[in-house]
């Protein structure tokens, strides 16, 4: 007699969301259409002669409206990724997984993707039997059609994450006069593939199996956090579920030790991640509150009080109070509120200039006939204006040195947003040199300053080398 083994993994099962309507869903469509209008409208919006967004690569700069971003603001992308994950720390500790059930692009796609197949091939109902009936023209017509629609709106989504690397007009009319670079279509393509496969295929098993968050989330949790969780003290009573009686009122079912709970399963068959929330909190809930409008619904029209499943906390469903205002979270809280204060003040006194010294080391100095030592260095200056400016470069502390600009000009016009280098010559004699390690400045000033205003600088020290130092 064979053996017969068991897998080790259970076949994964599709699951089809219900429809429902209530406040939560009615706040998540209205964040989604929000989030779609900032996302597909944005590249559009022009800032004088640009895009107002632009993350242009070749010219290592990043445009967010009238602020230019520069490589060497780098510190800015590193203290905006600190406040995204102190965000998330704290609204996690105060909310639980709330970002995933309305702000994540993978929730946002997949809403979009399963209201098209709802009103393709219909409600829930409608999909599992077409899903089980054998393939006939009406089953190939409505899956063909909502495999076009999806493909269509993940190749809306993957061109548009595109526009914001070009100039949308400009790589539209490329992209229409089959003109567009390779990069750009193997861009395209796969944000159009990877939106297609993870909105309409993947679904609730990227939220479940492939986001770490998922995982991890439950550390940030305590008894205060608030969840979508579904009351058992009032759902179940002594008597558990049971679905009601003709002519019961709530106060008849109360006395006999019925729960709230009629075992309905709205609340399962609404889940986009396929849980059933009566079974305690799972790592699956990305606590969206859909359960908690079909819980309402029935409650309402039965004639019970509504909130069976409610945003709760551990405590207060086990008959004490939830506490929000606790040391963890004033702690998330403060420190999130310093770091986006410093970040706004760094924005706020940025510079539109700066100025960068290299040494040239080879050689690192040279001995002229006259017996005086020279050294080179690259001066750079960065213009992160948005208008062409002049600047005039000079040098102070270092004793009786000559200085001189390579092709003997004081001044530099620099191009907006641009930068450009000039090497400098700097001599010294010897004997007036008060150390063998001398520091001295390199200055540029800007020269076009209308108004009578203080004229914006800025400085970069540097080392002049001697042969002292290499004896």
């Amino acid at each position: 007699m064979a053996e017969q083994t068991e897998g080790l993994y259970a076949a994964h099962e599709k699951v089809y969301p219900q429809s429902v309507h209530g406040f939560f869903r009615r706040m998540k469509t209205a964040i989604l259409v929000v989030a779609y209008a900032v996302y597909f409208l944005l590249p559009y919006v022009r800032w004088g002669d640009r895009q107002a967004v632009l993350f242009d690569i070749p010219g290592r700069q990043f445009f967010l409206f009238g602020l230019r971003v520069a490589p060497e603001d780098i510190i800015w992308l590193s203290g905006l990724l600190f406040i995204a994950a102190v965000a998330l720390f704290f609204v996690t500790s105060l909310a639980g997984r709330v970002f995933c059930g309305y702000f994540c692009f993978q929730t946002l796609w997949s809403d979009l993707f399963m209201w098209i197949e709802e009103k393709v091939e219909g409600g829930r109902s409608r999909r599992i039997r077409l899903d089980k009936q054998p393939l006939n023209a009406d089953k190939a017509i409505k899956k063909t059609l909502k495999h076009a629609l999806w493909l269509g709106v993940a190749l809306i989504t993957g061109i548009t994450f595109t526009l914001y690397f070009a100039d949308a007009f400009q790589l539209w009319y490329q992209y229409l006069t089959f003109q567009a670079h390779v990069q750009a279509l193997f861009t395209a393509g796969l944000l159009t593939a990877t939106t297609y496969t993870m909105a309409g295929w993947a679904r609730e098993q990227v939220c479940t199996y492939m986001c770490p968050y998922a995982r991890f989330q439950g550390a940030m949790f305590d008894k205060d956090t608030l969840i979508v969780a579904y009351d058992p003290n009032r759902g179940e009573r002594s008597q558990g579920r049971q679905p009601p009686k003709r002519g019961e009122s709530y106060e008849d079912r109360v006395a006999a030790g019925k729960g709230d709970c009629i075992d309905c399963g709205y609340c399962v068959k609404v889940c986009p991640t396929g849980i059933d929330i009566r079974e305690g909190q799972q790592y699956q809930c990305i606590t969206c509150g859909l359960c908690i409008d079909a819980c309402n619904t029935i409650m309402e029209s039965q004639g019970f009080p509504q909130g069976l499943i409610r945003y709760t906390s551990e405590n207060e469903l086990e008959g004490g109070k939830t506490h929000l205002l606790r040391p963890k979270i004033l702690g998330y809280a403060a420190v999130l509120l310093a770091a986006t204060a410093a970040l706004g003040y760094s924005i706020a006194t940025q510079s539109l200039m700066d100025l960068n010294v290299a040494k040239v080391r080879n050689p690192n100095f040279i001995l002229e006939p006259d017996g005086r030592i020279k050294n080179v260095y690259e001066l750079r200056v960065n213009n992160k204006d948005q208008e062409t400016h002049r600047y005039r470069l000079t040098m102070e502390g270092l004793a009786g040195a000559e200085y001189e600009i390579q092709g003997g000009f004081q001044e530099l016009s620099v191009d907006p947003g641009a930068n450009q280098t000039v090497r400098a010559y700097v001599w010294v004699d010897p004997d007036r040199l008060e150390s063998p390690r001398s520091h001295f400045t390199f200055r540029a000033v800007r020269t076009d300053v209308s108004g009578g205003g203080e004229p914006e600088s800025s400085e970069a020290s540097a080392l002049f080398y001697t042969p002292e130092q290499h004896l």
